[in-house]
């Protein structure tokens, strides 16, 4: 079986189509990834006969830091690029442009297999590390459809202060909170693109709900919309979101080896959410981004969006305890703030949440580190010496 590792452009879209034109399953691998290739081998090796054939396989570690190869069947996640034409509107789309890893579950669906299954020019760039050809590419758009992950958003507003691109009809955001609150730069950058918000993760292969932004939006970034036409959700007791979906991984191999998932069997996504009025859902963001602390509920994804709506570089944040052993978290910026920054910062913080639900600390770092996915790398932040991330604020408890 096949290992692919993404290279450049035009290569990378070539031998993906030779591999999904062959019968043999394939993994296909992110170029940053540092997964030791043996690892793969070893678990492509534990695939049994019934999934050596017409599947793929993508790296994912999530959040939890961990490697995972997660095991898709050909012919369904097809039928999902078929079902999210229909979903986001893509028939008069003409061709797709990616600013992400195509390794990346999102793109490698939303974008390169969307594009084969329609028939659809898809236009390959290294994304925002090299602006000038990401941009160029924007400028040259014919009828396009983007996929960008939130984090983006800082360094493209940067480079895009007196720059629009109206031939950027659909514009699809995942891969971490919706930017709700920076819609407004969003439609100056892209006037007429329409914006959805896509929800899911690498087991749902990896869509399970869409969000127009424009029609019906509550005007919350946690508010995901509606299932996929066969996506089931349901919600726990301590509302912990799983779903089933006809479209979902067959399996997935990690530290633990391989685990099949049965067709009725329910998966968890690791957020926590309830159900909204009309059947839509409001996700309240990760397990570990919801906690207690002195009694109090903490929501970090809640934070994040009111720093967001004062500050415009990339924020981040890592779990810490404070003196007394509570459980915390540190707000991270990048690049450093000033410190009238930080004052408004403050002043947002104190107008919303109570004392007990502020980050222990703001700090920042030069270079916000990031995961193949474009999600601020909170595992990095939190293992960064203190050399490396000045504080700016600390709440000294």
């Amino acid at each position: 079986m096949r290992i692919i590792h993404e290279g450049e452009g035009k290569c990378t879209a070539e031998d993906l189509a030779e591999a999904w034109s062959s019968s043999a399953t394939f993994a296909f691998v992110a170029r940053k990834s540092n997964v030791d290739t043996a690892w793969l081998e070893r678990a492509l090796a534990s695939l049994p006969a019934a999934l050596r054939h017409r599947h793929f396989c993508l790296l994912t570690s999530g959040t939890t830091g961990m490697p995972k190869l997660v095991v898709g069947a050909r012919t369904r996640a097809e039928a999902l690029a078929r079902v999210l034409h229909e979903a986001q509107d893509g028939e008069p789309v003409e061709e797709s442009i990616g600013m992400l890893p195509l390794a990346y579950s999102y793109a490698f669906v939303n974008q390169w297999l969307w594009a084969r299954v329609h028939q659809r020019r898809l236009v390959t760039t290294p994304g925002l590390r090299a602006p000038g050809e990401a941009l160029g590419a924007l400028e040259r758009a014919r009828a396009a459809t983007l996929c960008l992950v939130p984090s983006q958003l800082p360094l493209l507003f940067r480079h895009c202060t007196a720059r629009t691109f109206p031939r950027v009809i659909r514009l699809h955001f995942a891969g971490g909170r919706f930017p709700e609150e920076r819609l407004d730069d969003v439609r100056r950058v892209f006037p007429e693109a329409r914006i959805y918000n896509n929800y899911g993760c690498a087991e749902a292969m990896p869509r399970l709900c869409v969000r127009v932004a424009e029609v019906g939006s509550s005007g919350r970034a946690g508010d995901v919309g509606r299932p996929l036409p066969g996506v089931e959700l349901a919600a726990s007791a301590s509302a912990e979101l799983s779903f089933r979906s006809p479209y979902r991984a067959v399996a997935q191999i990690d530290a633990d080896g391989l685990h099949a998932f049965e067709d009725d069997e329910w998966l968890p996504t690791g957020d926590l959410a309830e159900q909204a009025p009309g059947g839509r859902w409001e996700i309240a963001g990760r397990a570990d981004e919801v906690f207690k602390r002195y009694g109090e509920k903490v929501s970090v994804p809640s934070v994040l969006a009111a720093v967001g709506q004062v500050y415009r570089g990339e924020v981040g944040h890592h779990r810490d305890e404070d003196r007394g052993g509570e459980d915390g978290y540190v707000l991270v910026l990048c690049p450093a703030p000033s410190s009238v920054e930080v004052t408004t910062i403050l002043h947002a913080l104190r107008k919303t949440f109570a004392r007990s639900q502020w980050p222990l600390r703001i700090e920042s770092v030069d270079v916000m580190p990031v995961l193949p996915n474009g999600k601020p790398d909170t595992r990095a932040l939190a293992r960064a010496r203190r050399a490396i991330r000045v504080t700016h604020w600390d709440q000294r408890v």
